[in-house]
């Protein structure tokens, strides 16, 4: 029987992400049940930090006492990692989760370091810095779901470290728009002026700027893709079922970002996903590759970013 943890961590992960709660579905239930908590504590941690419901919404004033609610959630995230007891799903699913796994403690918050570096406002002129970002509020997050997965081997870590990056910066490309009207711009400044594009949020956000915008949107997309195939590597490694639920991920997320780039900067009209029939499809199609994952060619990482 499925007990509240669970639960909401379940019902967490169904409005907060359709993709992800999609991918979640091919675990075994023990598995997807972990998933599904570990995601619940990332999903609040972000909404709490940013002043958002489900990553949506966000208040007008949510700068407002945003160190203070990050200082909190680092003191419940290292009470409920000691074993002090909560009767709050969140962090009894976290604490549950890292105790199950064994997951080292400083990778909870190496992603609350991420929200960190959004409170304290932080800008972002190379790939290299928003690739540091990119690490602590994504990368981390896959590095965390490997540990679920059974894997230990730094290697195969450092592959799962690239799909959240690349999922992170697929994510900076589409909201690209979204952010700047809440006056954030996460896209490298070397890459908006590459594509004569303006740094500043209010001026990104005016719709005649959004041509250049989607230059450097695009040009974000290929460093990405860069990640996405070497976190396809991993997948040698992993059991079949986790190797079809990342794969399955993994499409339909480039899918998020190919489909910003096909529609030019039209697309920012509306918020840009895949439709419900094509996320199942590409689900589908990332069962063949997943049998056949022992013969994905070995990429170098060489160049790629180096997680701590």
């Amino acid at each position: 029987m499925t007990d509240a943890v669970v639960s909401h961590g379940h019902a967490t992960i169904k409005q907060g992400s359709k993709s992800f709660a999609l991918a979640s579905r091919i675990f075994d239930d023990e598995m997807r049940a972990d998933a599904s908590m570990l995601y619940a504590w990332c999903r609040y941690c972000d909404d709490v930090v940013d002043g958002q419901i489900m990553g949506h919404g966000q208040i007008a004033d949510y700068r407002d006492g945003q160190r203070e609610r990050l200082q909190d959630l680092i003191e419940k995230t290292d009470a409920a990692l000691k074993g002090e007891p909560t009767d709050d799903p969140v962090f009894a699913g976290l604490a549950r989760v890292f105790q199950r796994h064994e997951i080292p403690h400083r990778h909870a918050f190496e992603l609350l370091d991420g929200f960190r570096m959004d409170a304290d406002e932080r800008t972002y002129l190379t790939a290299d810095e928003i690739l540091e970002y990119c690490y602590h509020v994504a990368g981390v997050v896959g590095v965390m779901m490997a540990y679920v997965m059974g894997v230990r081997d730094a290697k195969t870590l450092d592959r799962a470290s690239d799909l959240g990056l690349a999922f992170q910066l697929t994510n900076i490309a589409r909201d690209m728009i979204d952010d700047a009207r809440a006056d954030r711009v996460y896209v490298p400044s070397a890459y908006l002026r590459d594509a004569y594009a303006p740094t500043s949020a209010s001026l990104l956000a005016r719709e005649e700027n959004w041509p250049a915008a989607h230059v450097a949107a695009c040009n974000l997309l290929a460093l990405a893709e860069q990640y996405y195939q070497s976190a396809h590597v991993g997948v040698k490694e992993l059991p079949f079922r986790c190797a079809w639920a990342i794969l399955a991920a993994l499409k339909v997320y480039r899918e998020i970002g190919e489909t910003l780039r096909s529609r030019g900067f039209n697309a920012w009209h509306q918020r840009v996903s895949a439709p419900g029939y094509k996320k199942m499809w590409l689900a589908a199609t990332a069962v063949a590759p997943a049998v056949n994952r022992k013969s994905v060619p070995v990429t170098d990482r060489q160049g790629l970013f180096a997680r701590p």
